[in-house]
């Protein structure tokens, strides 16, 4: 398919343009023109996307799609979840929403879905919930509570590794790591080489056990409209409950053949559904 072409007025353009009286017939900055066709308008400013990395990963894992958003003209923020607690993410997503102006495309990945479910509610400028292979939380709900929900085809028990931290208040933490052994298999069903995959485990972030066990105190997807991709490949959340968990929040569904770190393997497939929920938003 032909890449889109953008018009941007020069301010010379502009002036001249103004001053005919012909600003209303000319491509405005940052419209897209298709091949062979006129200009096409938003209906308002493009929203900002903001994407929530999950456990195991970091911002990095959304380069491929980043690129993908950024040639189609959008801005977007990648923040580094701190992967402490629910309640702690999603504070600190919620201040970078709190800063970022105009409407925003919330987008979360795996346990980043939980904490977009829990942030979103704070800011009226989130007009859309994407979830790539994400937990999706009502109230009530922790990770751990999803995770054991029976479903008709289950995946294996994680394969995590315990790892003790000391906290601020002197008392002792856990944080949980995939097996780097197992990485491969669990994040990414072999689609990518190993020399990948070795580099992808060696630099995963882990979650701590307060992630796990904490419960969501807001649901945004009751109020906000959602998306959700599901990787049919998963070997983290397992393809049954990402299903229940779309169809419990009503989200508008697609289903790809990708592992449960799609972002790396189908990116142009995750940008796409983004790219759906932001001309809805706007």
């Amino acid at each position: 398919m032909p890449k889109r072409r953008t018009l941007t007025l020069t301010a010379s353009a502009a002036v001249l343009a103004a001053a005919l009286g012909l600003t209303a017939a000319m491509p405005s900055a940052g419209a897209t023109v298709p091949p062979g066709g006129a200009a096409v308008l938003p209906n308002g400013p493009r929203p900002t996307i903001v994407l929530v990395h999950g456990a195991w990963a970091d911002s990095s894992s959304w380069g491929p799609v980043i690129k993908d958003l950024q040639r189609d003209g959008y801005t977007v923020k990648a923040p580094a979840v701190p992967l402490r607690g629910l309640a702690e993410d999603a504070a600190y997503v919620a201040s970078v929403l709190k800063q970022t102006p105009g409407p925003v495309v919330l987008v979360g990945h795996s346990y980043g879905g939980a904490v977009v479910t829990q942030a979103a509610p704070s800011d009226p400028e989130v007009k859309a919930l994407v979830y790539v292979a994400a937990f999706v939380p009502d109230v009530g709900d922790s990770l751990g509570s999803l995770s054991a929900r029976p479903v008709a085809h289950p995946i294996p028990q994680l394969p995590l590794v315990p790892l003790s931290y000391p906290k601020a208040d002197g008392s002792t933490g856990t944080d949980l790591y995939i097996d780097p052994a197992k990485y491969h298999q669990v994040f990414l069903s072999g689609r990518l080489s190993d020399a990948t995959a070795r580099a992808l485990a060696a630099e995963q972030r882990p979650l701590s056990l307060d992630a796990v066990t904490g419960t969501a105190t807001a649901a945004g997807w009751k109020t906000v409209p959602s998306w959700y991709l599901v990787a049919k490949q998963d070997q983290a959340i397992a393809p049954d409950l990402e299903r229940w968990m779309a169809a419990r929040a009503g989200a508008h569904t697609v289903e790809v053949n990708a592992p449960h770190l799609a972002m790396a393997v189908v990116p142009e497939k995750v940008a796409d559904l983004i790219e759906e929920a932001a001309r809805s938003a706007g």
